[in-house]
């Protein structure tokens, strides 16, 4: 039995997707409950999850607060401290202690830092130099959940997450998406750089992997599609698989960060100008590849039949 926690989220909904797919039991929780989904209340250093973790062997923990860089995040370190630190780690020792053999955590690339260098991707072995209190308080969590592991019996894995996109997405790739489709040319065309992303069942494929394989306890990966596509190459692929057409204009990206510095939108105009590349070779020897390309993740997210629909209600 699996317990999925921000099972709500936009990624706890794909990863109950690709449960009820496979067949794999699972209870799912949230802070609200509702709709089959098991109410845990607020998450934090004291919250109770012995009444969650009944008959539970695995937990993919996904709850977080998170940054939105499109309309400005409004948490503070100690909310971030609180959920994603003393609740990560409140959660995992109730779950040692109830027999749980596996904990998978999602964590981000965050942990790493901001941005790479071209020939420089981030690697799990790779010194982290988070940038932001997101990032470092994914990292804390991380440190704290593999000291668990290696002091219990209880095996944990960390992966560390790009940007994810899919149907129901929302956030800076949800907005790129609407720029593009509006047609309108954009000042995209003098920017170089790679830029890692994950499409969400590549992600909630490997994750059913890590909880699975032998050689994941105890080890960190990242994840990430196939391609890492430079910002006007991912335009054309948006308009290609969305049925619209991309028109770029030469901009130098330094005026493009500028005006992202006046307009308060410095870290969003950061996504399209600098790279984020992510190296997946240790991932990739787990036997693990990306069930679906680049360029038909797209297509699933963008064209005309796409649905998200939500997990049915289940029984556990």
């Amino acid at each position: 039995m699996f317990l999925v926690t921000g099972a709500s989220g936009f990624v706890g909904q794909g990863l109950l997707r690709t449960l009820q797919q496979r067949s794999i039991p699972f209870r799912a929780t949230s802070r609200r409950g509702g709709d089959g989904l098991f109410a845990v209340a607020d998450i934090d250093g004291a919250t109770d999850w012995s009444a969650a973790l009944e008959g539970v062997d695995v937990v993919v923990h996904l709850a977080a607060v998170n940054q939105n860089v499109v309309e400005g995040s409004p948490a503070v370190l100690a909310q971030y401290r609180s959920v994603n630190v003393e609740g990560t780690i409140n959660l995992a020792r109730q779950a040692a202690a109830a027999g749980v053999r596996r904990f998978v955590f999602l964590s981000s690339i965050k942990a790493n830092g901001e941005a790479t260098t071209r020939g420089a991707p981030f690697t799990a072995t790779a010194t982290p130099d988070p940038q932001s209190d997101y990032g470092r308080t994914k990292l804390e969590a991380e440190r704290l959940l593999l000291a668990l592991g290696a002091s219990s019996t209880m095996q944990v894995v960390v992966i560390r997450s790009p940007l994810v996109y899919g149907p129901g997405m929302r956030g800076s790739f949800q907005a790129l998406v609407r720029l593009v489709q509006r047609g309108l040319p954009l000042p995209f065309a003098s920017i170089d750089n790679r830029r890692s992303m994950v499409y969400l069942e590549n992600l909630t494929d490997l994750i059913v992997t890590a909880v699975n394989h032998p050689d994941a306890a105890g080890a960190t990966f990242m994840v990430a599609d196939a391609k890492s596509p430079s910002t006007p190459e991912l335009v054309r692929m948006i308009a290609a698989a969305s049925g619209s057409s991309a028109s770029l204009l030469p901009f130098p990206p330094v005026l493009l960060e500028l005006a992202g510095s006046v307009a308060g939108k410095r870290e969003l105009v950061h996504r399209l100008t600098r790279s984020l590349e992510v190296d997946t070779l240790e991932t990739r020897r787990l036997g693990w590849t990306p069930p679906f390309s680049m360029d038909e993740a797209l297509v699933r997210t963008l064209g005309p039949a796409t649905s998200a629909k939500a997990p049915q209600p289940f029984k556990d």
